[in-house]
């Protein structure tokens, strides 16, 4: 699940493929402005559609990011859920479960390409093959760009970030994965370079809950 998330740390979209030169521009360009991105925050609406059990959610909360490695997802409705890496560790907890998930941050031979991208490790035209499409409707004032990564991924078979013409920041995030499901994230009321305190990426585990400790990424 956090490796999802993380990808995490990313127009119109469609059948009809434009110049390669125009993505691996983009690609580059996206990728020079989020290198002066030190963190970010933003509210957030994830949806999920597809998948083997044809499964529809909408879920919404709040995520905060800051390289390298500190990530925090907080959901919180329909149901309450954190996902927390403090830059060693990830966190999994669902307060109804009542059941932490916890594991290692994977190296950067294990980690996912988006995983590395939002830590600052990645490169977009080193690691993905760009291309800009234009196959669903998205925002005014935006470009789809998308992204099928170099290397197999276990987590989606291709993602694409939505981006801001004149800021160049990523307003949607589109991935797909091999069992058919898409998963949508809209981002709003973006903020960066704020410098939240490590704190926010701290996580203590509450007393009387199950934990789980596993040394792969979830």
């Amino acid at each position: 699940m956090l490796t999802s998330l993380a990808v995490i740390a990313l127009g119109m979209w469609a059948g009809m493929q434009s110049p390669p030169e125009a993505a691996t521009e983009l690609a580059g360009a996206v990728q020079k402005r989020y290198a002066t991105v030190r963190d970010f925050s933003a509210d957030f609406m994830h949806s999920y559609r597809g998948g083997v059990f044809r499964t529809e959610a909408v879920e919404r909360g709040k995520v905060v990011i800051k390289k390298p490695g500190k990530m925090r997802w907080e959901y919180t409705t329909p149901e309450r859920k954190l996902f927390v890496s403090d830059g060693v560790r990830l966190y999994a907890y669902v307060p109804e479960d009542r059941q932490v998930t916890v594991s290692p941050v994977p190296g950067e031979d294990h980690a996912s390409t988006s995983a590395l991208f939002l830590a600052g490790r990645g490169d977009l035209n080193r690691d993905f093959v760009a291309s800009l499409e234009t196959a669903i409707q998205t925002p005014a004032g935006t470009l789809a760009l998308k992204l099928t990564p170099r290397r197999s991924e276990a987590e989606y078979d291709w993602l694409v970030l939505v981006i801001d013409r004149a800021s160049l920041q990523i307003r949607h995030l589109v991935t797909a994965d091999a069992q058919g499901g898409r998963s949508t994230f809209v981002f709003s009321n973006l903020r960066e370079n704020t410098n939240p305190a490590d704190q926010t990426f701290s996580f203590t585990i509450p007393r009387g809950v199950d934990v789980i400790t596993t040394d792969r990424i979830r």
